[in-house]
């Protein structure tokens, strides 16, 4: 008769720890070793949430799978080509001739934070529609100025951006997907609208951009021809750019593309703004953003997915659409930028909400999902890279594909994480990290810190639970 195996127990025994970390601590500190699990109860532990998730997860998963293929093939695939700069009321769909687009849901004017109302009478101002900020505050207040989200007219504008018929705007095609984008020039740093300031200098800075930058960029670009916005964000994170916080890189390729164009440019202004282009680090965002809008209203039709293709906040909501819903948007309240630095006198007691449409960059694997690659963001996540990997991580946990263009060095070249999905986020109840600026909340002084702003769930759950209902019918 064979005898029994010999069972050995093991001298020492590792201990691994699922939810609350005070267990995983206690145990380290009686000098023994722990791995803690960073477990959470799905969907919050609500049941309508975590029923939803069953059927999401489970019996529709196939269908939803099928179908976020389908969307991250037209978020890799798509190829926005920068074409040239026009006037928005020529180019933009339904913007009337009193029309003014701001970032963010649909909104009403008393509603609305102090820095994005003061960014709207600037504009109006600029339009020579008033001749000073409280007429123009009267106007809109009376409906005599029609406010829009520039989501919703294929536009995004970063931060309190708001722009007028005659703002010069960046025109993006996806040829691939069909779509055409715009976004306005950027402002720039200093007393600017888009931080929310609507001195005098703000308003002068409007016509600036549109008298002189956007008509020397349009010759330039005229001259240059099409340029590949993300054949040159691909060469921009390797150098450590994330594309959205961090532009440095990204907007000194697109400048050493126009340069030839620039200096033979017959435009009087032209001296002027080169100094102004070579001063602004931020200027290839709005390009950027442009791109990004381009490639996911490509992914918008697609049914059946569960993939974020708008997420944007405005300062006081902040809002999420899935693809094949006609625009409806899932609002919360626009959070505080959590992991923050801000200039001295200034915290967060003086900060507005999350504010701007430029989260759409998150989506198509920049701002957040390219931490990793980048020192200045590392600066507000802690410090050290490995906090920035760590947003990487976080991020990739709650997107189903990765990036074909956009490539990490410090992982191994890996691609960033794209396609953000809803069943992801509610599962484990971790959010998008938006790289991003901050401004005053109410004394219109303009950007006091920058950082990164985690997106509440709610506006996450409320569309899993919509799409379940959908899926259900």
């Amino acid at each position: 008769m064979q005898s029994p195996p010999v069972v050995e127990l093991p001298n020492t025994v590792d201990v691994v720890n699922i939810g609350l970390p005070l267990f995983e601590t206690s145990v380290r500190n009686q000098g023994a070793s722990a791995i803690g699990v960073d477990w959470r109860i799905p969907g919050g532990g609500e049941t309508d949430v975590v029923a939803a998730l069953s059927r999401l997860l489970g019996p529709k998963s196939a269908l939803i799978d099928k179908a976020n293929s389908e969307v991250i093939t037209r978020l890799n695939d798509g190829v926005p080509m920068l074409k040239g700069i026009d006037r928005a009321g020529s180019v933009i769909a339904g913007m009337g001739q009193r029309t003014v687009l701001h970032c963010g849901p649909s909104i009403a004017w008393d509603a609305m934070c102090d820095p994005l109302q003061r960014s709207i009478k600037a504009a109006v101002v600029a339009e020579g529609w008033a001749a000073e900020t409280m007429t123009a505050a009267q106007m809109v207040a009376s409906g005599e100025v029609e406010l829009k989200p520039a989501n919703e007219h294929a536009t995004v504008v970063p931060m309190a951006t708001s722009i007028g018929p005659s703002a010069p705007v960046y025109i993006v095609e996806n040829a691939l997907g069909g779509t055409v984008s715009y976004s306005s020039i950027n402002q720039g740093s200093g007393a600017v609208p888009w931080f929310g300031v609507d001195s005098d200098e703000a308003i002068d800075r409007l016509r600036f951009l549109r008298d002189a930058v956007g008509p020397v960029l349009a010759g330039a670009l005229v001259e240059k021809g099409d340029i590949d916005i993300f054949a040159l964000a691909a060469q921009g994170v390797p150098m450590g750019d994330d594309v959205h916080m961090r532009v440095q890189a990204t907007t000194n390729l697109f400048l050493r593309d126009l340069l030839p164009y620039l200096v033979r440019s017959s435009n009087d202004a032209a001296p002027e703004v080169a100094s102004f282009l070579s001063g602004n680090h931020l200027m290839f965002l709005n390009v950027a953003m442009a791109g990004a809008k381009a490639l996911v209203d490509s992914a918008s039709s697609v049914e059946n997915s569960s993939i974020v293709t708008t997420m944007s906040r405005n300062g006081t909501t902040y809002g999420v659409q899935l693809p094949g819903n006609e625009n409806r948007w899932f609002i919360t309240e626009s959070p505080p930028i959590q992991d923050a630095l801000y200039y001295p006198g200034y915290g967060p007691e003086t900060s507005a909400p999350d504010i701007g449409d430029s989260a759409v960059l998150e989506l198509i694997g920049l701002g957040g999902p390219a931490a990793a690659n980048s020192p200045a963001v590392a600066g507000f996540l802690g410090g050290r890279m490995s906090d920035a990997i760590a947003a990487t991580r976080s991020m990739q946990r709650i997107c189903v594909g990765e990036s074909t263009r956009f490539r990490l060095p410090i992982l191994d070249n890996v691609g960033t994480p794209v396609g953000v999905d809803v069943r992801k986020v509610a599962e484990l109840s971790i959010t998008p990290a938006v790289n991003t600026g901050i401004i005053h909340a109410s004394a219109g002084t303009g950007q006091v810190g920058a950082g990164v702003a985690w997106a509440p769930v709610r506006c996450f759950t409320d569309a899993l639970l919509d799409l379940d209902r959908r899926l259900a019918s």
